[in-house]
């Protein structure tokens, strides 16, 4: 509509230039302006000549500059900035807590575990012994569940409930009602308000069943072997700093690349199991489930998901959260290569000011009771 105000314009300073040429005058400076969109200078005119512009042109040419977009939104912030780093601040914290927590709560664990199969072990032998005097029961469920459960790997037991925990997350999504609180604390996004939180639930979290699947039937194949080697203690210990770790990684390529998006899932805290099993035993023979007849070392098998991984944070996938993958498996080969050595092998005095934290306050009650 502003070339229509134009016109308008033009055909009002080419009554002026008529006048003006009838007195033997060049055209005048107000009408350069008016042609070149710029202001012109204020000069008192007749009412008549004032009433030449319609009031619906000019309407029309205020309405077209409020509908023009303002200067300032072609020039946002880039995602980069100073002040989106700072926001990782506290994600920072939390993963650098978290991970101490977990293995400082693994030490411990560790530690009441072995007391407490010392202090039970003949109540134990009595209980195998009136086991064997009840009578056999055929067919009781939990008889079945029993043998089922004594059949599996301590790896395969310590996974259940990992599995457990996911399938449960799983149901919860198809809950409408708890779609919005899914969304928050269940999805890990660096744009998001809630940044510490999701950083372990979504962990847990598929919203998809074949993702659920897959990521479960890769842990429960490297469990046995991921727990006889660490522990179940430290196995657990290293599965929930990965998902943190991995998490955090993924926050940081995020915000560096500005690819913003939700993410969820536990393949992150997997892949550190897989690079970890991998590091540790790099002549094993793996295959895909899909084609067993191929066979590969474990070692070929780190390195073409690595590279795959860092292709995807380079090129910017989008199908997996490639950054959190590629966060794991680096947290899982850092820790057998040196991690091992500098946490849980360095555990012993955080250990032992536990056993006289415990038997310090046994001791003086019993010192009581004697005297």
């Amino acid at each position: 509509m502003a070339w229509r105000s134009c016109a308008v314009l033009l055909a009002r300073s080419g009554h002026d230039a008529l006048r003006s040429s009838a007195r033997g005058d060049r055209c005048p400076h107000s009408l350069q302006q008016r042609c070149g969109f710029k202001k012109a200078v204020k000069k008192p005119e007749p009412k008549k000549v004032e009433q030449l512009v319609p009031p619906q042109a000019e309407a029309s040419e205020a309405l077209a500059q409020r509908r023009a977009p303002a200067p300032h939104a072609k020039h946002r912030a880039p995602p980069t900035s100073p002040r989106a780093f700072g926001r990782l601040f506290r994600p920072l914290v939390f993963t650098v807590g978290f991970t101490g927590c977990s293995f400082g709560s693994a030490a411990i664990w560790q530690y009441e575990s072995l007391k407490s199969r010392v202090d039970s072990y003949f109540h134990e032998v009595r209980a195998d012994w009136l086991e064997k005097l009840r009578p056999q029961k055929r067919g009781d469920v939990r008889k079945e569940i029993n043998q089922w459960w004594n059949s599996l790997s301590e790896g395969q037991k310590t996974v259940t409930g990992i599995i457990a925990a996911n399938a449960i997350v799983f149901c919860c999504w198809r809950v409408p009602a708890l779609q919005r609180s899914m969304m928050k604390y269940f999805t890990s996004n660096p744009a998001s308000k809630t940044l510490c939180s999701p950083m372990l639930l979504s962990t847990f979290s598929h919203f998809s069943f074949f993702h659920m699947a897959a990521n479960m039937y890769v842990l429960w194949s490297f469990s046995s072997s991921a727990v006889s080697m660490l522990g179940r203690e430290q196995f657990l210990a290293v599965y929930l700093s990965a998902g943190v770790v991995s998490t955090f990684f993924s926050y940081v390529c995020k915000t560096a690349t500005g690819r913003f998006g939700p993410s969820l899932g536990a393949s992150g805290a997997i892949m550190a199991v897989l690079a970890a099993v991998c590091t540790k035993m790099p002549e094993a023979k793996l295959a895909v489930i899909f084609l067993p007849m191929f066979t590969f070392s474990a070692a070929n098998a780190l390195k073409a998901i690595v590279a795959m991984d860092t292709a995807g944070v380079i090129m910017g996938w989008k199908f997996f959260d490639h950054a959190a993958h590629l966060g794991g498996a680096l947290f899982g080969i850092w820790y057998i290569l040196f991690g091992h050595e500098q946490i849980w092998k360095n555990r012993e005095p955080f250990v032992k000011r536990w056993h006289d934290l415990r038997s310090g306050g046994g001791g003086a009650n019993g010192g009581g009771g004697a005297v």
